[in-house]
């Protein structure tokens, strides 16, 4: 068992390299398999010969904080003192619930400890050693356990945990009697359980300004103006395109109450605009290089007309959850007003709201489609 261990050590460090957002709260479902021993009792475990299984759901509160609903199945096979061929079998059936703390929510590899309480529901089969069997017991069992998630995905991680539990009676281990090595010395039944799983993030919250805190306040990347001026000369045409004109109508101002951009007079209010060239890779909220001329353009634009306010509406496909997808459309929409305040503009004359997956402009049924609908558009305020 300790060569077993060793191996899921490496493999969680091995694993946790992926980087994951941490979440502020979260659900997820666990599943795997253990390696079970008998401990505190008065008969001898036949180590690697007792197994089982477990499934999860858990909901975790907070970055470090969580519930956990667990159902454990187990084979427990060991031997009467004096005798290693017989068999005496423990099948065990429980479920328990689980305070879960996790002691670093924001780093890859991320241990945790747990303290819970629940039923067991166990049967013994004592018929190598002549003895009649025990049928559908119900005990209490409480048990403590620590353990470690690594990332896998920005959905999935593998975890391993190693833990103790002591069960209400002395008769589990299918002989009455008890070394007294449970919990606090227990006198009862107990036994450890080794397990290795995967853990399911199936939905999830806010990404934690608690472990932006903790790497250091994660404030946007500096705005490397030199390079973004290599990328305009590189992207942008001599005569702008049509579509990233912005346009709006002025009362008071000269010639006719009109802002004339572009040579385009924008006689509407309200006016909005698609913005071409300014889309987003899958679950992404970073601007792409091709996108920087456009946005560049803009900021010139709202120079030269400071009584300019715009809205940047944040779009994105249709693939994930509504939830998910507001927030992601909101990020990129912040992402546009902070290049725009980067290039000088006033932050109160942008304004930043996410649309999510409403209003597509493609089909989602396709890539290209969808590639479409990950896109900003503005539309001139009032």
């Amino acid at each position: 068992m300790k060569k077993l261990v060793t191996l899921i050590v490496v493999l969680l460090f091995t694993v946790s390299l992926t980087n994951a957002q941490a979440l502020k709260d979260s659900w997820s479902l666990g599943f795997g398999g253990s390696v079970l021993n008998l401990t505190s009792t008065d008969v001898l475990a036949k180590e690697l010969k007792s197994f089982g299984g477990f499934v999860t759901l858990q909901r975790n509160f907070t970055e470090h904080t969580g519930l956990r609903l667990a159902l454990d199945f187990g084979s427990f096979t060991n031997s009467p003192v004096g005798n290693r061929n017989l068999d005496i079998t423990t099948t065990s059936f429980a479920g328990h619930l689980d305070l879960v703390y996790y002691f670093m929510p924001c780093e890859s590899l991320s241990p945790f400890m747990t303290i819970g309480v629940g039923q067991n529901y166990y049967s013994v089969d004592r018929s190598e050693i002549g003895q009649a069997d025990i049928d559908g017991m119900f005990s209490l069992q409480v048990g403590v356990s620590i353990g470690a998630e690594a990332n896998l995905s920005e959905n999935w991680k593998l975890k391993a945990e190693i833990g103790t539990y002591q069960v209400g009676n002395q008769g589990f281990d299918g002989s009455y009697g008890s070394e007294g090595y449970g919990l606090l010395g227990a006198n009862t039944d107990a036994f450890m359980k080794f397990d290795v799983g995967a853990q399911w993030y199936f939905s999830k919250g806010e990404e934690s300004k608690v472990c932006q805190l903790y790497d250091g306040l994660q404030l946007p990347d500096p705005v490397d103006y030199e390079r973004l001026e290599n990328i305009v000369k590189k992207y942008i045409p001599r005569e702008v395109i049509k579509e990233v004109v912005v346009e709006k109508q002025v009362a008071g101002t000269t010639g006719g109450g009109t802002y004339i951009i572009d040579g385009v007079d924008a006689s509407g209010e309200n006016s909005r605009m698609l913005l071409m060239g300014v889309n987003f890779d899958f679950n992404s909220n970073k601007l792409k290089p091709e996108g920087y001329p456009i946005l560049f353009h803009t900021a010139k634009i709202m120079h030269q007309n400071p009584k300019l306010n715009i809205e940047v509406q944040g779009y994105t496909d249709n693939i994930g959850s509504e939830k998910a997808n507001q927030v992601l459309s909101q990020k990129r929409a912040e992402a546009v007003k902070a290049y725009l305040v980067a290039r000088g503009i006033s932050a109160d004359r942008v304004k930043a709201v996410g649309y999510g997956e409403t209003n597509s402009i493609g089909d989602n049924k396709d890539a290209a489609g969808r590639a479409m609908n990950r896109r900003i558009e503005f539309k001139v305020l009032d």
